[in-house]
């Protein structure tokens, strides 16, 4: 099972930006889509954006379209979430996931799980 570390989580006012990091280990990280999900208090953790093997194919939910980007480097066995334009909206607790076969946005298609970074976004 691949093991997922995030950081880059904190407080920013609306309008700012934030860089999210995943750090994998444990498998070959290559093999694996990779996802975004968060989680805001009293919500069930809903998909943000997911990221193919090659990096070539991207989806993002139509809440943060616009908005965030959602990167890999394999050779750093890295997978990142630049979230520009923050909106009070997005606080919630961000968590990276991992998943081998075909990209989806369902949760429990994700098999391997990161503890998450908090995100707050001030108005």
């Amino acid at each position: 099972q691949v093991q997922l570390v995030e950081s880059g989580g904190g407080l920013v006012q609306a309008g700012g930006s934030l860089r999210l990091s995943c750090a994998a280990s444990g498998r070959t990280f290559s093999s694996y889509v990779m996802g975004w999900f968060r989680q805001a208090p009293g919500k069930e953790r809903e998909f943000v954006a997911h990221i193919d093997w090659s990096g070539s194919y991207f989806f993002y939910a139509d809440s943060v379209k616009g908005r965030f980007t959602i990167s890999r480097d394999n050779a750093k066995n890295t997978v990142y979430l630049q979230m520009n334009s923050l909106k009070p909206e997005d606080t919630a607790v961000y968590y990276c996931a991992a998943k081998g076969g075909p990209p989806t946005t369902k949760r429990a298609d994700f098999g391997a799980w990161g503890q998450g970074t908090q995100v707050t976004v001030s108005s």
